[in-house]
């Protein structure tokens, strides 16, 4: 479990100093060969993402190089985020398990290679944890977009994606871990750190936050269109963190809040149609 904390410790000193973050990355790279989380395989990569952050703090100034090297890191980046590419062996911590009598089964995951997104896309946008705000936003804008977050599963349960619940696993522990940094701060890397900040600087604030929603609610097709409309209008409570404050870890911790009390007082996970 060593590995996985030093994992998370590196990201949350990523958004505060990058420097030490770095210092704390490689000592786990190490601690994540002699656990065996990662193996050989990975080599070609980690030296491919250094050898990338190289050519583009050189080569920046240059627009194709640029672009070319920009598009590398995001096709390594896509491989990891939909983990193909070997030699990342993540700990599957719950397999097949329902949290309640009225929950399907579901598994979590600690996903290491999901956990390199923010250290790629901070090599090209070094503004992903910190910018400045696009909008201004009150105490009592603040106030709704905080009960919006059970407001949004109160509908959900009204449309029947899930059922009110009370839950206290003896894994929270656990699952508060892998779902702040391998699941809330990744994917709010990618939605808001990339695609919202990169299409707020051609479109209208608003209009690049819908986009954005959209895209992250169409990444759960999966789940069916229920979960694309839930997660599409989550996606706007998220949107509207970052919007409004300018930083990425105020839209994770919105992400998470609305996870956990997901795991705390609903069905969990949302209900598959």
């Amino acid at each position: 479990m060593i590995t996985w904390l030093l994992i998370a410790f590196s990201l949350l000193l990523l958004g505060f100093n990058r420097t030490l973050a770095l210092i704390t990355l490689a000592f786990t790279a190490v601690s994540a060969f002699i656990t065996g989380v990662i193996t050989w395989q990975t080599l070609p990569i980690i030296f491919g993402i250094l050898l990338l952050a190289f050519a583009y703090s050189r080569y920046k100034t240059q627009p194709l190089l640029r672009g070319i090297i920009i598009l590398a890191l995001i096709i390594i980046a896509s491989g990891l985020a939909f983990h193909l590419i070997p030699g990342f062996n993540n700990l599957r911590y719950l397999s097949h398990t329902a949290i309640g009598i009225k929950s399907a089964p579901f598994s979590f995951y600690f996903n290491a290679d999901k956990a390199l997104l923010p250290f790629i896309f901070l090599i090209f946008i070094p503004t992903l944890f910190v910018c400045t705000p696009l909008k201004e936003a009150n105490k009592l804008q603040w106030a709704m977009l905080i009960i919006a977050i059970p407001a949004l599963l109160l509908i959900a349960v009204k449309l029947g994606g899930l059922a009110i619940e009370l839950h206290l696993p003896s894994w929270l522990p656990a699952f508060i871990l892998a779902n702040l940094f391998f699941v809330s701060l990744a994917e709010k890397a990618l939605f808001r750190g990339v695609i919202q900040q990169t299409l707020s600087r051609y479109l209208p604030p608003y209009v690049a936050l819908l986009i954005a929603a959209i895209i992250f609610g169409l990444a759960h097709f999966a789940g069916g269109v229920l979960l694309v409309v839930f997660a599409s209008l989550a996606g706007i409570i998220y949107g509207l963190a970052w919007m409004w404050s300018g930083r990425l870890w105020v839209s994770t911790l919105f992400h998470f809040a609305l996870n956990l009390t997901h795991l705390l007082f609903f069905t969990y996970p949302f209900k598959i149609a």
